[in-house]
């Protein structure tokens, strides 16, 4: 079903603050509540709202360091890949894997308390993922821009 600008808008509210209640959501966007209840419960139903998280402060969790790993792999066979994607998904440190077109046959990105803490990352974890014919590691100076929400 395709979106009207009122499930826009409800899309957009929710982005920027997941725990509105209901009745501050058909405030915001200018919806009866029981209507904006409704339209919440069919986005949800129809997929376009997959969940709801709370988004956690890296530093104050202690691992402000972030690293964007690109992984070349020896071959791209299907089984290859899914080895791969398989024992990637199984690493706590890397918060995103994606497959890309380019020099790099996969992006990571991972978190760490430090270099040191990278270190074993690498030593424990990256360098033990099938399939790796080369890794290049760049750690991020400072996060200029960072956001979650998709454009609605």
């Amino acid at each position: 079903m395709a979106l009207d600008t009122i499930d826009r808008r409800i899309l957009a509210a929710l982005q920027l603050s997941g725990r509105m209640s209901n009745s501050d959501l058909s405030e915001k966007i200018n919806l009866s509540p029981s209507a904006c209840h409704r339209r919440v419960q069919r986005l949800e139903a129809e997929g376009y709202i997959r969940d709801y998280v709370a988004l956690l402060d890296a530093r104050k969790m202690g691992v402000p360091t972030t690293v964007f790993v690109e992984i070349t792999l020896q071959a791209q066979a299907d089984e290859v890949l899914e080895a791969f994607e398989k024992a990637v998904a199984l690493i706590p440190d890397v918060l995103e894997c994606h497959l890309m077109a380019g020099t790099a046959d996969y992006i990571l990105k991972v978190v760490a308390e430090n270099t040191d803490d990278f270190a074993r990352i690498h030593r424990q974890h990256l360098t033990r993922l099938p399939g790796v014919a080369q890794m290049q590691s760049s750690f991020a100076l400072r996060t200029v821009f960072k956001t979650t929400a998709l454009p609605v």
